[in-house]
Order: C-alpha cells, then sequence, then structure tokens
C-alpha cells in the first residue's frame, strides 16, 4: 500500500470515529439535518445523512402511493418494513463506524447528492 492509500484509510478512519455521534440520526427522517449542520466537513456524516436522505425521499414516496386502496396499501406496508430494517442496519453500522452501502439503489442515488 502507498502513503497516499494510508492517508486516505487513516482519515476515513478518524473521520467515522468523530463522527459517529451523530452520523446515526441520519435514519430519523428530518433529524438528518443534525450531523449535516454540526458535522459539515464530515465525510462519514454526510456518507449516512446522504443515504438517510434517499430513504427518507422513499418513506414519502411511499407516503404517495399509500393513498391508493388496497394494493398501494400493500406495498407501503411491505416498503415501510423494508425500509425500518434498512434503517435499524444503517444505526448499527453508523455506530459501529463503518461506510454501510446501503442495498436497492439507495447507496446509488445517494452518490448524484453533492453536499
Amino acid at each position: 500500500m502507498s502513503n497516499g492509500e494510508k492517508k486516505i484509510i487513516v482519515e476515513d478512519k478518524q473521520s467515522a470515529e468523530e463522527g459517529k455521534s451523530l452520523a446515526w440520526l441520519s435514519y430519523f427522517g428530518l433529524l438528518l439535518l443534525i450531523p449535516l449542520l454540526v458535522k459539515a466537513d464530515n465525510s462519514f456524516c454526510k456518507h449516512h445523512a446522504k443515504q438517510g436522505l434517499v430513504m427518507l425521499l422513499f418513506w414519502i414516496g411511499l407516503s404517495i402511493i399509500a393513498v391508493i386502496p388496497i394494493l398501494g396499501q400493500i406495498i407501503w406496508v411491505l416498503g415501510a418494513i423494508t425500509l425500518f430494517v434498512l434503517s435499524i442496519i444503517g444505526i448499527v453500522n453508523s455506530v459501529q463506524e463503518k461506510y454501510w452501502k446501503a442495498p436497492l439503489g439507495i447507496y446509488d442515488l445517494s452518490q448524484k447528492f453533492n453536499f
């Protein structure tokens, strides 16, 4: 491993250590604003906040779909259970200082945000 790679790993570890105290809030809806505002320069907090933002947008989409009788409600229940489980996994990973890549396109969509 070159010195550049070691430096990146050390910085990511330091960023995760500093950001874990707030990063878990990213998976509680609008509370994702707290890590973004308090630790604006922390890459670990940004990583989890971006994924939390995508999950929040999915929650909003599910709420709109839930208006559709029967089918929309079934989709809402399945989607809500899935997002709830993914949120728990995200919280656990952020507390354990892990850069978790959420499945179902959440991570991919989160990379489109530039903040």
